[in-house]
């Protein structure tokens, strides 16, 4: 029997709720339709707003923290490989030795003891901070259901009161349903009307606090950082100082008699205009030299190369039925020593070093080789103009170097 009037309990509380549901979905019906007025509240709304911004904004600051966690452990556990690294090339009878395995160790303490203090002082906080949320997001939801209990059960009575024909017994029945309902949603209107501005003020402090945290915590490991870093740099300029015979060479050293020319890359054009790349090619047996490969080609040819072709014209001239060609010969009588070819400026260039050659553009320029390859520099070319080279004849005060992708080869 009790079991039985358990189930009636429960079946009935089920029927109440499902009546519940059916009348507020009519009450929303009529009041969309604009058959039944609906109670406002202009300033419970804008407290909702503010809600949702705060929810919406909290939940992007939750999202970015545990990404920059995430950035923190990733670097920490990049830094630990790095100075693993160090550790396994740094030899045992080298200077320093246990103090790079004291830094390596001192190192990862600190980041370590970094991510946890984010997590503590800054995500903990933060999922306090929201959680929060979801029971006040719940309640709003729940005083609108009231809302619309008490609306409906507001228009039953006013209904009850204007009929024709009217029944006391149900109007007194329908005043007491809207006592009911206006108290319950009342009593949750009061304390909603409360919590939301309090909590909209109180998300200036919690931002204040979390990112004077976040800030306080990296300026103190960017602070024990420094300090390891300069130990590490002691060291290895310890090192550096007992070993400093035996560095390595980076590149060739350049000859005593003529300065080498600074490793760089010419400017591009004025117009940007591509350097152009003759082919290699045989003219009466004789093989026309190559430029030098534009800055930035995958295989740049090498200087040595560049000043070959120059010998092979002068010891092997073209030979037809016997005889020596003599045109080529003899117009390369006329050009400085090694000449390789002919080149013409596209573009004015500035030189900014004694050893460049200022140019014009229409300047022609006879090109010739390095004496020493090793001090050409990709994408420069060593030349005389051929005005000079014609009134002067000498090569040590007209010849200088000049980027090869002002000028275009002359055919």
């Amino acid at each position: 029997m009790a079991e039985l009037g358990s189930k009636g309990v429960t079946a009935g509380k089920i029927a109440s709720n499902v009546q519940k549901k059916l009348t507020r979905a009519q009450e929303k019906v009529l009041q969309k339709l604009g058959k039944a007025d609906e109670t406002k509240d202009e300033q419970f709304e804008q407290c909702v707003q503010n809600f949702n911004k705060q929810l919406s904004e909290g939940t992007r600051l939750q999202k970015d923290l545990r990404t920059y966690l995430a950035s923190v452990k990733a670097m920490h556990e990049a830094s630990k490989k790095l100075t693993e690294c160090l550790q396994e090339v740094y030899e045992p009878d080298w200077p320093g030795r246990d103090d790079t395995n004291k830094i390596a160790e001192n190192n990862d303490l600190l980041w370590t003891d970094f991510h946890q203090k984010l997590v503590d002082q800054a995500l903990l906080t933060m999922d306090t901070y929201l959680g929060q949320f979801p029971d006040i997001k719940s309640r709003i939801a729940k005083r609108g259901r009231k809302l619309v209990d008490y609306d409906s059960a507001r228009h039953h009575f006013e209904a009850l009161q204007t009929a024709k024909k009217k029944d006391e017994t149900k109007i007194a029945k329908a005043e007491e349903e809207l006592v009911k309902a206006q108290k319950v949603f009342e009593e949750m209107n009061v304390d909603l009307q409360e919590e939301l501005p309090s909590l909209w003020n109180s998300r200036v402090g919690f931002y204040v606090n979390t990112f004077q945290s976040i800030a306080g915590l990296e300026e103190n490991f960017h602070k024990e950082m420094s300090k390891l870093n300069q130990n590490l740099h002691d060291v290895l300029l310890g090192l550096d100082k007992q070993y400093s015979g035996n560095a390595f060479p980076v590149k060739a050293q350049p000859s005593d008699s003529t300065p080498a020319k600074a490793n760089k890359s010419p400017s591009p054009p004025p117009d940007g205009s591509p350097i152009t790349s003759p082919e290699t090619k045989t003219v009466n047996h004789e093989l026309e030299p190559s430029t030098l490969e534009a800055p930035g080609a995958s295989i740049p040819k090498s200087p040595s190369q560049s000043s070959l072709p120059a010998v092979v014209v002068e010891t092997f001239p073209a030979a037809v039925n016997g005889t020596v060609e003599g045109g080529a010969s003899s117009e390369r009588a006329d050009m400085p020593p090694g000449f390789l070819f002919k080149v013409q400026a596209m573009h004015d260039y500035t030189a900014t070093d004694t050893d460049e050659l200022q140019l014009k553009a229409g300047d022609v320029v006879l090109v010739i080789p390095f004496e020493n390859p090793e001090e050409q520099d990709e994408g420069w070319l060593m030349g005389v103009k051929e005005s000079d080279w014609i009134q002067h004849k000498e090569l040590d005060q007209c010849r200088g170097v000049f980027p090869e992708n002002f000028t275009e080869r002359v055919q």
